[in-house]
């Protein structure tokens, strides 16, 4: 059962906007702060680096790109999404004289605005784009069989192709420095329950092999083996370089409007026509997930938005009436539903990605491992 906001048992973070809707995992102290801020506070203390302990990291971080780039046609590689995070860590890999090959994933659910926005920042920046251009009946087929198989985590199609792609190119190029747009700042909060591990195949498969109608040909894909062979033997691995610098979203977005024509999506992920219409229709009617509580909570964290500010946004709607209509006719029409098709994969119980098979216990075993023989390795 979920509860709702007039139930007893009902329960908010005295210091963020997080509470236990749809989250089994939300733990609050005598005060009523949850666990959330607490582990941020951590993990902010350990992971994020300001003033001149981060310019040094980063420096040093530059150097050893240029350093192990020298001769190479790239020293490194970006994501380019196009949203607000991935476009900063290319504008400042363009301050600091780094030769990246910007690697963007053509899922065919970019916006218009998606588009633009890459085309200016690859202009602007005079970087060179891979467009990763996924064959759309079979990635269709896999987000189909991730609707019906009722699991949380339906963008984890989109986020396995993309690493699969970008640690494959990072070998072809020989670099191992893939610059990250991921940071503790502005979205590190996120309850374990609402995500899925995206390197994770062998979930994916299983999933697919249930409920999916072809065959996974030419579908991007990181096995374990894969994982290790390419983080372990060829150390690559990427490096979130926006956690060694000031990084206040709303600053941010005024650099990248005037410095490379940006034009703000209004929401977070919105870039993709489905992650819109998934974040802000699929998870709070399916699964009571508003995803904005996670993304305001760490901004509170982080000192760059109020509370009093995140609950005023929170009371908005999610969805325009009008837009929902739109967006949902356009995403159905593009999967090939029905709106009673639709419908009934809504009705759905929902599963656990655990249901599936999975490759945790390899990762696990593998993790343990390495524990067991670090003194070995120094």
């Amino acid at each position: 059962m979920v509860i709702s906001k007039e139930d007893p048992e009902y329960k908010q973070c005295s210091l963020t906007v997080m509470d236990n809707i749809a989250d089994p995992d939300i733990r609050f102290d005598k005060d009523g702060i949850c666990n959330y801020y607490h582990d941020y506070q951590e993990a902010a203390k350990n992971a994020v680096f300001t003033g001149d302990a981060g310019r040094k990291k980063l420096e040093e971080l530059i150097d050893r790109i240029k350093k192990e780039g020298r001769g190479k046609r790239y020293d490194c590689l970006v994501g380019l999404s196009g949203g607000v995070d991935s476009t900063y860590v290319a504008w400042l890999a363009k301050q600091y004289g780094l030769r990246p090959l910007a690697v963007h994933l053509d899922n065919g659910w970019d916006s218009e605005l998606a588009v633009k926005n890459v085309e200016n920042i690859i202009t602007k920046c005079g970087f060179d784009l891979y467009s990763l251009v996924i064959d759309w009946e079979e990635f269709k087929d896999i987000q189909l069989a991730y609707l019906r198989a009722s699991v949380v985590d339906i963008e984890v199609v989109s986020d396995h192709a993309i690493f699969a792609c970008m640690y494959k190119l990072a070998r072809e190029h020989k670099t191992g420095y893939i610059l990250s747009g991921t940071n503790i700042v502005t979205e590190y909060i996120m309850p374990p329950s609402w995500l899925y591990d995206k390197m994770d195949f062998a979930n994916l498969k299983d999933i697919y092999r249930r409920y999916g109608k072809k065959k996974l040909k030419t579908y991007p894909n990181f096995g374990f083996k894969k994982h290790i062979y390419y983080s372990a033997v060829l150390r690559l691995s990427p490096a979130s370089i926006l956690n060694y610098v000031p990084y206040n979203k709303k600053e941010v977005k005024e650099i990248i409007q005037r410095e490379l024509d940006w034009r703000d999506y209004g929401g977070k992920h919105y870039e993709s026509q489905f992650t819109k219409f998934y974040q802000a229709y699929i998870l709070p009617e399916k699964f009571h997930i508003d995803k904005r509580k996670a993304h305001l909570s760490t901004l509170i964290c982080s000192g760059q938005m109020t509370r009093g500010d995140a609950l005023e946004e929170l009371n908005k709607p999610l969805y325009d009436p009008d837009q929902l209509k739109s967006d949902m006719e356009y995403v159905l029409k593009k999967l090939g539903l029905s709106p009673a098709e639709f419908e009934k994969i809504m009705q759905l119980p929902v599963q656990s990605h655990g249901a599936f098979k999975s490759d945790r216990k390899l990762k696990e075993m593998y993790m343990n491992m390495l524990i067991k023989t670090a003194p070995l390795r120094k």
